[in-house]
């Protein structure tokens, strides 16, 4: 593979010269956009998200420990923890509309860590596909049967992602490692085959995945015994909402990322209207991963029971509460007329 020198490559809003009144004034709305969206990002998604994960993971957890297991809810953990840690790397963003500074080997280690979130969780999610697969479908075959052990599972995803987001680090260029740079958690910096890869093994194969599994389980007929087809998605509307939930925000996402290749071909730099879509494409990407926590919570039946029970818990001690301030007011009104 060709080493490229992309020392040439910065962000429109930190490299032109704005001697118009027009153009200062597109980077300062610009700049508001995004910070506006970093704002209502950290404000809303981010403590959401992050609340909905901490409730998942207890209840799957304890529902473990009480021997009430299932493969489904052992995948959706693994795709829990992915998602917390997307959360907790999308606090990069809180500097918008500017950049981290870092190193090139600093902001190369953060990119690993996100390579490995962002990787994980949508495999993790066709491992939760698969596993409806096999629930509708029975295995017959030794292989489909392999797939039935989550930990082996769990092993050959966070391997394979392992690799990938290694193959990622590699690809960010091993030169000027010393050299300070403005900060994503993809690197403008990267070469180009580092989105081309991104794009390949992050989104294109993942999505045709998906798309298949969707497919099968909606277009081939079950078993006689099993659930008609309009009831397995009652069942497990969670799994559906946050496939379309993935798709569309990853999709914009990876959009964005092979448009800045294209730029970088061209050795381009772009216009500030370009950074300020990646920057939006990227924050969809992180609310995509609290939108996902959420859903699962009150979507998936175990973690929406739960919620249902604690919500009528809280409704009787407030009831019980509310009655027993009206008996001791009645009392206090008796006493006070004797």
């Amino acid at each position: 593979m060709t080493c490229h020198n992309m020392t040439w490559i910065s962000y429109p809003s930190k490299s032109q010269p704005f001697t118009s009144p027009e153009e200062i004034e597109a980077i300062i709305a610009s700049q508001n956009i995004i910070s506006r969206l970093m704002h209502c990002y950290i404000a809303f998604f981010v403590p959401t998200g992050l609340i909905a994960g901490i409730c998942i993971l207890i209840i799957f957890i304890r529902n473990h420990l009480q021997n009430r297991r299932a493969s489904l809810d052992l995948v959706l953990l693994h795709f829990t923890i992915s998602n917390i840690i997307m959360i907790f790397l999308s606090f990069t963003v809180i500097t918008r509309p500017d950049y981290l500074t870092a190193t090139h080997l600093a902001c190369s280690v953060l990119s690993f860590f996100f390579n490995f979130g962002y990787f994980n969780s949508h495999h993790a999610f066709i491992l939760t596909l698969l596993t409806l697969l096999l629930e509708r479908f029975p295995p017959r075959t030794a292989l489909c049967k392999a797939t039935q052990k989550p930990i082996l599972c769990f092993g050959l995803v966070l391997t394979y992602t392992f690799c990938l987001s290694l193959t990622e680090a590699l690809l960010l260029g091993t030169d000027n490692y010393q050299l300070q740079a403005d900060c994503q958690l993809d690197p403008l910096f990267a070469w180009p085959e580092y989105e081309i890869v991104k794009f390949t093994f992050g989104f294109g194969i993942p999505s045709l995945l998906q798309i298949l599994c969707f497919t099968v389980l909606w277009a081939k007929e079950a078993p006689a015994e099993a659930p008609a087809l309009q009831q397995h998605i009652r069942t497990y509307p969670a799994v559906y909402v946050i496939g379309v939930t993935i798709f569309i925000c990853r999709l914009f996402y990876n959009v964005m990322i092979l448009f800045r290749t294209a730029l970088k071909l061209q050795r381009s730099i772009g216009t500030t209207k370009n950074e300020l879509v990646m920057n939006i494409a990227e924050i969809v990407l992180f609310c995509e991963s609290s939108a996902s926590l959420v859903v699962i919570l009150f979507s998936h039946k175990p973690c929406k029971d739960e919620v249902l029970k604690v919500l009528r818990k809280c409704r009787r001690t407030t009831h019980a509460s509310n009655h027993l301030e009206t008996a001791e007011t009645a009392m206090a009104h008796r006493s006070g007329s004797q």
